[in-house]
């Protein structure tokens, strides 16, 4: 007998589990199948969730409902708001965790979710029919049916793994990488498909470092949790942080560096695809400043039953020897003894050109793409990606309309408004700098402004929304200085009093500001919401050029300020498109008369 779900996801990192997650939790009989299940939600490279704009992403997948937040708060060992001197608009939260326990967390919440199954397997192909998904075939020769397939492979598609000049095939270090799978996204797919690359560090034993040569850089005294759904208090009293430390390259460190980068593999072989801009490898940190003498290296642990702790900032594709030789060269660092070795690696990614803003390819229906397979890097713009697949993929199978966040709504609004509508060149990796209403998706309000939707789609229990609808009224109390009948904090908990007055001072400090930047914004909306017709022929357009009509073509947006925002269009070829649709809206008018 064959078997049948309603959703399949293949692969079980960030995104994959994000994904699988939702579907089940909206009532979808869901499979996920992953090449190895010791090997769930894994982080191969820094063990760390949030950051710059991170953090912020991570509370968003919270408010709605996601588990990223609320795993790392269980599995978390520092915690820190970076940014903290600057203004609440930038705040950023991050955590240092502890990767074996955070895999064993997430993989637990897996098998125990009601309507999700868990198969380690390979898929080899999808199938498809009348452009329409059906179902896959996996390495046993065996045909799973579906309805929808959302695929969040991460590293592991045609992976490549480079230690110097020596490669293997690998989905990250001794894992086997996906072999089969981009031929048929390719042939049977019609999606396009690039290579990129990115490289870890080595991980060396704590017990060999020289701390007393190093800054402490500790947790926050008053530490945050990332989940709203946290009891912040007892979370607080049980929590025992470890301390990162800080050391720096120096003179000595890049002379080995620069002698030998011809033997790095970032330099040779196969490996000429672009990696992430913003977590270089040392060999390209130096290339890239050689006036630089010296350079950040965070000394961080993985975890509290490991002696095992992570280079951040000392990616590297060296052979090992030189590795070994670089790594003692640093303070505190001259008698270290590696456990790890640091690689690069190259794999298959799909442009995200070929995605619509619900993650649907274009080329095939109920097909979905979430993580780095669109080009993106990082935990949680993976786990972003792999939820709102998740939904829009239930959604759609449900009959019902997709979720799209726009960019003044959520950080991941603005993560796939980017990556849909101007494609990427390069990994991806989301700052607060490319949110223009950062002062209003600030990470203390992600719960205000995105929980009624993770209610809507049945994510937020109905106790919990409760509890937050008093919330939100206590706010509106406060800010009115209505204080006589508030509440108590056993009536709002996981939220409080002092939550809620904290909230009221951010919201005035920004008040004026966040008014004066609606005023612009709603205006620039009314044109931008303004309807493309599906398959609009842009080449009848004369006063765009060539190369403008091309990108359009490509992309075919939806609307006018998805147009505005594809690499290379100009203000002026908007005006242009604009002024076409209305000549059109007219003539369609006056046809209509004439015919009446």
């Amino acid at each position: 007998m064959k078997r049948n779900y309603k959703i399949i996801v293949i692969g079980a990192g960030h995104a994959g589990c994000e994904a699988a997650l939702v579907c089940a939790k909206m009532g979808l009989k869901t499979l996920i199948i992953t090449l190895n299940v010791d090997s769930i939600a894994r982080m191969p490279c820094n063990p760390a969730i949030g950051g710059i704009a991170k953090g912020q992403m991570v509370r968003e997948i919270d408010a709605m409902g996601g588990m990223m937040g609320l795993i790392t708060d269980k599995a978390g060992i520092q915690f820190k708001i970076l940014n903290s001197s600057r203004g609440p608009a930038v705040w950023s939260p991050r955590a240092q965790c502890d990767k074996e326990l955070y895999s064993v967390l997430m993989s637990k919440y897996l098998q125990n979710q009601q309507n999700l199954e868990i198969l380690q397997s390979e898929a080899t192909s999808l199938i498809v029919k009348n452009s329409k998904i059906y179902g896959i075939k996996i390495l046993t020769g065996e045909i799973i049916e579906t309805d929808a397939i959302i695929v969040t492979t991460g590293t592991f598609l045609k992976g490549t793994i480079y230690l110097g000049k020596i490669y293997f095939e690998g989905g990250r270090f001794n894992e086997r990488a996906s072999s089969h799978l981009s031929k048929s996204l390719t042939e049977d797919c019609g999606l396009v498909l690039g290579r990129f690359k990115t490289t870890t560090t080595p991980r060396i034993n704590k017990l060999s470092i020289d701390y007393s040569k190093m800054q402490e850089q500790s947790g926050d005294a008053k530490p945050n949790p990332f989940s709203h759904f946290t009891d912040i208090e007892s979370w607080r009293k049980n929590l025992k942080q470890l301390s990162c430390w800080l050391t720096y390259t120096n003179s000595t460190t890049h002379k080995i560096v620069r002698d030998n980068l011809t033997l790095s593999s970032i330099n040779i072989g196969k490996v000429n695809s672009k990696s992430p801009r913003y977590c270089p490898a040392i060999e390209e940190k130096i290339k890239r400043y050689p006036e630089k003498t010296s350079h950040h290296i965070f000394v961080e642990p993985e975890g509290y039953n490991t002696n095992e702790v992570y280079l951040n900032g000392l990616y590297t594709g060296l052979p090992f020897n030189l590795q070994q030789k670089m790594i003692n060269s640093i303070v505190g660092l001259e008698n270290a003894k590696v456990i790890r070795y640091g690689y690069a690696i190259e794999y298959d990614y799909s442009n995200p050109l070929q995605i619509k803003e619900t993650l649907e390819t274009k080329t095939v229906e109920n097909l979905f793409l979430g993580g780095q397979i669109n080009g993106t890097t990082g935990y949680e713009e993976a786990a972003s990606q792999g939820f709102i697949a998740g939904i829009n993929a239930s959604l759609k199978i449900l009959g019902k309309d997709p979720l799209i966040l726009k960019r003044n709504e959520a950080y991941i609004g603005i993560l796939i408004d980017d990556i849909t509508t101007k494609g990427v060149d390069e990994p991806y990796r989301m700052f607060t700098s490319r949110a223009e209403y950062r002062l209003s998706i600030r990470n203390d309000n992600t719960d205000l402004r995105l929980m009624d939707i993770g209610h809507s789609i049945g994510l937020i229990s109905d106790k919990l929304y409760k509890k937050f609808e008093l919330y939100k009224k206590t706010i509106k109390y406060i800010y009115k200085k209505n204080i006589e009948n508030l509440p108590t904090d056993k009536d709002l908990h996981p939220w409080s009093i002092e939550k809620a007055k904290e909230e009221v001072c951010i919201h005035k400090k920004y008040e004026g500001y966040i008014e004066i930047q609606n005023k612009i914004a709603n205006k620039i909306k009314k044109n931008e919401d303004r309807k493309i017709p599906e398959n609009f022929d842009y080449s009848k357009i004369k006063s765009l050029c060539a190369e403008t009509k091309q990108r359009l073509m490509k992309v075919c947006p939806q609307t006018i300020g998805q147009a505005s925002k594809i690499h290379a269009i100009k203000p002026s070829d908007i005006a242009i498109l604009t002024i076409y649709l209305e000549k059109q809206k007219k003539e369609r008018k006056n046809k209509n008369i004439e015919n009446n």
